[in-house]
């Protein structure tokens, strides 16, 4: 079946990021002398940004606003999205062959839009897609199927011939269970779940030279 569409994650499927939010919740709090709970990594798994901004002050007691702490994490890694992320392995050219094949293609992230841009523009790659949507903006956290539902919208194209490229098993698991074709993307802080992700997704793949669309 010809491929139509694509909605891409960015970090751990496009971008080699995931090493820089490992540990991230934990040192943020650390630097508020708070001290994280057993498990906080897991449970900021699943959450944007701004869900783990509102997280810390439920469950932290933090006295600063969503906003504040939303822009004292983006502080801490906004260079590294600016100056130094990679792609991942045969991303680029994935892509252009993809848009050679006039393949519609959009981002749907749960970074935030300024440190998506920022990469995306360095790398030479935010000219293949349409539009970037982030799990802030559209106010749901993967843990829901709406971001790919409005990437879906955008792109205009049946479900039946759109593909989700995704790293993250809770990710994958929305997606699948909205009915989306998911195909999973390889990552090292994945790697535990690829049995689970590989019976949900219909290819595994290590690199993008490996899909066969």
């Amino acid at each position: 079946m010809k491929l139509e569409a694509a909605i891409f994650d960015l970090d751990g499927t496009l971008l080699d990021s995931m090493p820089i939010w490992q540990g991230l919740g934990e040192n943020y709090l650390l630097q508020k002398k708070v001290q994280p709970a057993p498990g906080l990594q897991d449970a900021l798994k699943t959450m944007s940004l701004t869900q783990a901004a509102q997280h810390f002050r439920a469950a932290y007691g933090l006295h600063e606003t969503e906003a504040t702490i939303l822009t004292e994490i983006e502080t801490l890694i906004s260079g590294l999205y600016r100056y130094e992320v990679p792609l991942k392995a045969g991303a680029a050219e994935y892509l252009q062959t993809l848009q050679e094949q006039n393949v519609k293609m959009c981002i749907a992230t749960a970074t935030e839009r300024h440190l998506a841009e920022s990469a995306l523009e360095r790398l030479d790659i935010r000219r293949y897609f349409s539009t970037v949507l982030t799990s802030s903006e559209v106010r749901a956290g993967k843990d829901n199927p709406l971001i790919y539902q409005r990437a879906l919208e955008h792109l205009g194209a049946p479900l039946t011939k759109t593909v989700v490229f995704e790293d993250a098993l809770h990710a994958i698991e929305t997606a699948t269970a909205a009915g989306f074709r998911v195909v999973g993307v390889y990552d090292e802080t994945a790697a535990q779940d690829r049995e689970r992700i590989e019976a949900l997704t219909e290819q595994y793949i290590y690199s993008f030279s490996d899909w066969k669309g």
